[in-house]
């Protein structure tokens, strides 16, 4: 094994995974030497400032190696935009090939279930993929969005009642995002809070957090378990009703998804439902208001406003390093280099969205920049099926804002605003504004 430094482990994973090739072969050691790189090759800063150390890494090649604080194995880091799309695409680098193994990650305590869609390889993923991308067409979401405007309005009413200052994410980012996918999933309104704090602790990073990220997880798997339970039973109009139906008269050709399917299923969909749309309200407003002259233009000009959010989302970078692995299941050439059979391999969605071959000034805000795919939702087999709905809530916030407070401006200098540095997130914590 190459000589990498001695570094704190986090609990172990049981690993009942299938046998593979040991990785790293001794004819292979030069390609894999130790690199320089910390314990976490990203930097928990407390702003949206790109990672130098993430760019470094990419300016290197588009791979690199690096070790994780949690996991019993280094990783290959993929960078490039070309070589990430590769990797997103190989069904030679398998996400469900991870289960059961202590797989390099950020987090004491695996985010996923081992039933989660997440890391299911396609064609097993497809069925779920399917179910769940029925419920976020275009149509569909375009049927939510007034009721998404009009909670937003309401929200922003509130925080004008208020007074200036006001905290942003309070009054709307953590709100929002929240009201929005549990009403999609129609959860009690008792019980909701609970739920969304539990989504918040399955993404702590210390070690001190991992009992209480395990104990979250199975209380949010037990508590859709029964919710699916009585809506077999008693079916409404929700999604889980909608998905828990959904191919019992065999029309289709595929069979229902199952409790434990749907249970997992919701899950997924409460966390990044919730998770994706507060960090990024936050961080867009926080970017508009301090690059200037870009909120005024927005207000001047709200036409323009579909496009720079495409923008916000390739620029900014809402998480902390990586996500899921993928195992490779055979030796893979990926961006000159050759991943053995054995090795995981994490890709920077981050990375390849700043990546100069593809965006030209990547590290410029510019939304009137030629148009071209960005990896934000990720890509390939596991591009997230909800991007529709995260973009209806980003457009639904950021335009009522723009109405509602068009001289919107921070309350406190741009370096007093509190970020979260104690999960895999970035995002204020807290936003002061006024106007």
């Amino acid at each position: 094994m190459p000589d990498t430094p001695d570094m704190p482990r986090g609990p172990a994973v049981s690993s009942s995974g299938p046998p593979l090739p040991p990785a790293w072969p001794d004819d292979s050691a030069g390609a894999r030497a130790a690199s320089d790189v910390p314990l976490c090759p990203f930097d928990f800063n407390d702003r949206l400032a790109f990672d130098p150390l993430l760019a470094h890494l990419a300016d290197r090649g588009p791979l690199t190696r690096i070790r994780l604080p949690y996991g019993d194995s280094d990783a290959w880091l993929v960078t490039s935009f070309d070589a990430v799309r590769q990797v997103t695409t190989d069904p030679r680098l398998s996400r469900a090939a991870i289960v059961g193994r202590n797989y390099p990650r950020l987090t004491p305590e695996p985010i996923i279930c081992p039933e989660s869609i997440n890391v299911l390889d396609p064609p097993h993923s497809t069925r779920l993929r399917r179910a769940v991308a029925a419920a976020f067409t275009h149509t569909r979401v375009e049927r939510m969005r007034p009721a998404i405007e009009q909670v937003a309005h309401r929200l922003l009413q509130e925080m004008a009642e208020h007074g200036p200052p006001a905290d942003l994410a309070r009054h709307l980012s953590i709100p929002l995002p929240g009201h929005t996918i549990c009403e999609v999933l129609d959860v009690p309104g008792a019980d909701r809070a609970v739920l969304l704090h539990h989504t918040q602790q399955m993404l702590a990073t210390s070690p001190d957090a991992q009992p209480a990220a395990a104990a979250a997880k199975q209380h949010l798997r037990d508590y859709f378990s029964a919710l699916v339970a009585q809506r077999r039973t008693a079916p409404g109009t929700d999604l889980i009703s909608t998905m828990a139906t959904a191919g019992e008269d065999g029309e289709d050709g595929e069979a229902p998804l199952s409790d434990q399917e749907l249970a997992v299923l919701a899950v997924t969909l409460i966390l990044s439902g919730n998770d994706t749309a507060t960090c990024q309200i936050s961080n867009i407003v926080y970017t508009l208001l301090t690059h200037p002259g870009q909120w005024d233009l927005l207000v001047h000009h709200p036409e323009r406003l579909p496009r720079t959010l495409e923008e916000l989302l390739r620029y900014l970078p809402f998480r902390k390093g990586v996500g899921i692995p993928r195992l490779a299941l055979e030796d893979v050439k990926i961006g000159g280099s050759l991943i053995r059979a054995g090795e995981y391999v994490h890709v920077s969605y981050l990375a390849a969205n700043r990546d100069p071959a593809v965006f030209d000034h990547p590290d410029v805000l510019d939304p009137d920049r030629p148009s071209h795919p960005h990896m934000t939702f990720g890509w390939g087999g596991h591009h997230c099926p909800a991007t529709t709905l995260a973009l209806a809530e980003l457009h639904s916030a950021i335009s009522a804002l723009l109405t509602r407070f068009p001289r919107l401006h921070l309350a406190v200098p741009a370096h007093e605003v509190h970020w979260d540095t104690t999960t895999i997130r970035r995002f204020p914590l807290h936003l002061p504004v006024t106007w």
